[in-house]
């Protein structure tokens, strides 16, 4: 195991053993719980820890805004697998939520999930509390205008409608990704940065590095996941290959061809590591640099 398949297994534990502290309960918790708790990449959250980590902080002091990530990225799925947007029956290799509870507690689960994120944000402690730093207020209002029109539901919504249309250009593909996917990715990155001003004044240039680093990476990740939806493994990817075709779905695959979509997942990746070299910071971003390879060269 190398050095960053070290630092990235360590770092997913962290997140892992702290959202099974959230939701102990039956009924409702129980169906937060289970998409809550399905596995996955956590990216997020780690992304959050590993930019804390970067600007100077330790990463535990990012680890509840990242969970906070991830809890609305997860209320998301949720509400995406539902029959009225893609209608999917698999997440992870397991059921879909509304598959084992029913729509009316699956949506009530993704509902509960985005409020609880802003209460888990809102609610983390850290030096900052000391310092005189907003860093939890400042946090829920990077994920807050992430999340929302302007954000992740408005890249959802502009996906939703152009569903059995052809898109013209990658480039309004792109449009739609950039707040679909990319919010919270920039959000998460943006919010690690955040964690660490209870230690000193965090520069505009670090969110600016960190806000086109999670830009680059989250359109990399994008056009993977549409390559991977016509080249990956179900049983690897968790979910039924070949979804977005048979939700006649434009996708960078569909507009561009493998070929170019490998030359620019390659071209995106190298852009964000060229955003972290261009600003100073108090701790390394190799990992971060890493990630952003180990993104690019996924099978799942």
């Amino acid at each position: 195991m190398t050095d960053f398949e070290k630092e990235l297994s360590a770092a997913k534990a962290l997140v892992e053993k702290r959202l099974a502290e959230f939701f102990p309960g039956d009924g409702l918790q129980a169906a937060m719980r289970y998409s809550l708790l399905a596995g996955g990449k956590r990216i997020r959250p780690i992304l959050a820890m590993k930019f804390c980590e970067a600007a100077g902080g330790a990463m535990e002091e990012a680890l509840d805004f990242g969970c906070g990530v991830e809890m609305l990225h997860t209320y998301s799925l949720i509400h995406d697998d539902l029959p009225c947007m893609d209608n999917d029956d698999l997440r992870r290799g397991r059921p879909t939520n509304h598959k084992v509870y029913g729509e009316c507690v699956a949506t009530l689960a993704g509902d509960a999930l985005q409020a609880a994120a802003f209460q888990t944000v809102l609610s983390a402690e850290g030096p900052w509390q000391e310092k005189g730093s907003f860093a939890p207020a400042v946090s829920a209002k990077i994920l807050a205008e992430a999340a929302g029109e302007q954000g992740m539901c408005g890249g959802q919504y502009f996906d939703t409608i152009g569903d059995g249309k052809v898109l013209h250009t990658a480039e309004e593909l792109t449009v739609i990704n950039n707040k679909k996917t990319g919010a919270l990715l920039r959000a998460a990155c943006m919010m690690g940065v955040a964690a660490s001003s209870g230690h000193r004044v965090v520069e505009e240039r670090c969110f600016e590095a960190a806000r086109v680093y999670a830009t680059n990476v989250g359109l990399a990740f994008q056009i993977r996941d549409d390559m991977l939806d016509v080249i990956g493994s179900a049983e690897e990817f968790g979910k039924p290959i070949g979804s977005d075709a048979s939700n006649r779905k434009s996708t960078y695959v569909t507009l561009l061809g493998l070929e170019e979509c490998e030359r620019r997942v390659l071209a995106y990746t190298e852009r964000a590591k060229e955003a972290l070299r261009a600003c100073k910071w108090q701790g390394s971003t190799e990992f971060l640099c890493t990630l952003a390879d180990a993104m690019t060269e996924r099978k799942k």
